[in-house]
């Protein structure tokens, strides 16, 4: 009696045909069976996970105080894991006396210098993530493990690292970024760099000046958008050496955080810089001056409202409208300056203010009054063009003592 194969090996050609559908048939046999169990075993872990994420909840505070013991779950691998979870999660919510007690309670049973060990010791994917977690703890102890990271060859490690830095949020973070950065370049995104820098720099921006001064033209410039962004208030005199230095970036990064500044040395620095040569350092400027209240920042935004850039011109006209007491004395110069795009950018201000029924209110009352200037300057408020420049004199100048209300 023949066999299956003998027949098999009579079919010639055919066999080698019959043969790869039966090893496709059993390949897809195979693969099935494993997607199968597979999902038999993740639908048991994860049951199993949620039955003991419910439990260690219900007995959350006193897991948490101690009085349960941690030998208890730390020494199983699955409970730890659910339990630094939690704790992981529960940061983001947390607020300052919550933070503290979570913190000690990963400090007293080790998780956190377990993290620290792996981001030390594991590469790959195990040390990313071990970075990740030791950021989100935002424990200053581990500060110094996710700086070693950023010195990891592999480009996602030092992301992860740069992250966990930005997490902390500590001026002992911004000093590694800083040094890190100074030392080899800018080897991340430079937008990641500068979100990291943000958080860390607030209680200290300070610290940026040196770098400022000595580091490369690439650095200098990303430190710059770090500069616009953190308040400043403690550094004045180093911004008004940077509103002289010779990239544009830092001058315009030291006109937008000079609007945080003490009023009395920003407006001469601003005022400079309304007239830059580059325009995105007159626009920053500009921004800058329409935030400060004072009598001494209206005439530079008054030279800035006949600016050659469209852009310079409306942000000018947005910061002379705000000045809701002196409207009249500021259209008055803004029809006296005889720019026709300077106007139509002081009108534009004023429609998207909802400003224009005021000034045409104001300059009723005084055409009641008798002002023959006021007059004119009704005609060509309501002719939206210079057509009545001849008639509009000077003598409308804001007063100072008018000019410091808002």
């Amino acid at each position: 009696m023949e066999s299956a194969f003998s027949k098999l090996w009579e079919l010639g050609p055919a066999a080698f045909v019959v043969k790869v559908i039966v090893a496709a048939v059993i390949a897809d046999a195979l693969l099935l069976g494993f997607i199968l169990l597979r999902r038999t075993y993740r639908r048991r872990y994860f049951a199993k996970r949620d039955r003991r994420v419910y439990e260690f909840r219900q007995k959350w505070d006193q897991l948490v105080s101690g009085e349960i013991p941690y030998d208890a779950w730390r020494l199983d691998n699955f409970d730890r894991q659910i339990v630094e979870d939690i704790v992981l999660d529960a940061f983001e919510a947390a607020g300052p006396a919550e933070s503290a007690r979570l913190l000690r309670f990963m400090r007293t049973t080790g998780l956190i210098e377990k993290r620290i060990f792996e981001a030390r010791k594991h590469r790959g994917w195990q040390r990313m993530a071990a970075l990740v977690a030791l950021g989100r703890t935002r424990a200053p102890e581990g500060v110094p493990a996710l700086a070693e990271g950023l010195r990891d060859s592999h480009q996602e490690t030092r992301h992860a690292a740069l992250r966990g830095l930005a997490r902390t949020a500590s001026p002992e973070a911004a000093e590694e970024i800083l040094t890190w950065v100074s030392e080899r370049g800018l080897q991340a995104p430079a937008l990641l760099i500068q979100n990291a820098l943000i958080n860390c720099c607030r209680e200290s921006p300070r610290m940026l000046v040196p770098y400022l001064q000595h580091a490369n033209r690439e650095v200098r410039e990303m430190l710059a958008r770090v500069l616009g962004e953190i308040p400043v208030n403690s550094i004045e005199g180093a911004l008004i050496a940077l509103a002289e230095d010779e990239l544009p970036e830092l001058r315009a990064a030291a006109a937008r955080a000079l609007s945080n500044a003490d009023h009395a040395q920003a407006v001469e620095a601003l005022s400079e810089l309304a007239r830059d040569s580059v325009w995105f350092v007159r626009l920053r400027a500009v921004v800058a001056l329409g935030k400060i209240y004072d009598p001494k920042a209206i005439r530079p935004l008054l030279n800035a409202l006949t600016d050659s850039n469209r852009l310079v011109r409306m942000r000018a006209a947005e910061g002379l409208v705000d000045r809701k007491s002196e409207m009249v004395a500021i259209f008055a110069e803004a029809v006296a300056a005889k720019d026709r795009y300077g106007l139509y950018a002081y009108f534009a201000a004023l429609e998207n203010a909802g400003m224009r029924k005021q000034l045409e209110t104001d300059l009723q009352a005084r055409v009641a009054q008798g002002d023959s200037n006021a007059a004119s300057l009704l005609a060509t408020l309501a002719a939206g063009e210079l057509t009545h420049v001849h008639s509009v004199e000077p003598p409308l100048a804001p007063q100072p003592a008018a000019m410091a209300r808002k």
